[in-house]
C-alpha cells in the first residue's frame, strides 16, 4: 500500500531521503556540465500555504520524496514548482514516481495552483518520460538552475474542464 505524509524538510526522514537524492544526482551528473550543485530546500518555502514536502512510503518503508513551492501568484496565474521528486532505485518502475507526481499536483491544486512547473536534466531520461507522459510540455527556462537542461510546465486548469 502506498501512503504519503507531509513532513517538514528538516525532518530526519526528509533529510535522509534528500541526502540520498543529492548523492544519486551528483554520481550520475554529466561530466560535461561540471559539478552538481546541492541546495537543501529552504523550510519556509515548503510550509503551507506556500508549499509542502511529502514522503512516500510503500509497505511501511520510506522510499521517496518530493515537494511543491509557490513561485508566483497574480495576473490570473498561480504557479507552483515541483522540487526534488525522487524514488529510491529499488522502488523505481513500480508506479511510485507517477503516484508521487500526481500527489504533488493534487496538493498544488488544493493551494490554488493553476500551473505547475519543474526543471530536470537531460541525463534523467526516465524522469523526462514521466513528465511528458503526465501532460507536461517543455517551456523556456524559468530559473537559472545550473543543474537543469530542460524545463516543463503543466496547466492544471485545463484538466478540470
Amino acid at each position: 500500500m502506498v501512503s504519503f505524509r507531509e513532513v517538514p524538510v528538516t525532518d530526519d526522514t526528509a533529510h535522509m531521503l534528500l541526502t540520498e537524492y543529492f548523492a544519486s544526482r551528483a554520481e550520475s551528473f554529466p561530466v560535461s556540465m561540471g559539478t552538481y550543485h546541492t541546495a537543501f530546500p529552504d523550510p519556509a518555502l515548503f510550509t503551507p500555504p506556500r508549499g509542502v514536502f511529502v514522503v512516500v512510503s510503500d509497505q511501511a518503508a520510506d522510499v521517496g520524496c518530493g515537494g511543491i513551492r509557490l513561485l508566483t501568484h497574480g495576473a490570473g496565474v498561480t504557479r507552483f514548482e515541483i522540487k526534488h521528486l525522487w524514488v529510491q532505485p529499488g522502488s523505481r518502475g513500480t508506479g511510485l514516481g507517477r503516484a508521487l507526481l500526481d500527489e504533488l499536483e493534487a496538493r498544488a491544486r488544493a493551494f490554488g495552483a493553476s500551473e505547475v512547473v519543474l526543471d530536470t536534466n537531460l541525463a534523467l531520461e526516465a524522469a523526462g518520460g514521466l513528465y511528458r507522459s503526465s501532460g507536461y510540455g517543455e517551456i523556456a527556462p524559468y530559473n537559472d538552475n545550473p543543474n537543469a537542461t530542460h524545463w516543463f510546465a503543466k496547466n492544471l486548469t485545463t484538466e478540470l474542464e
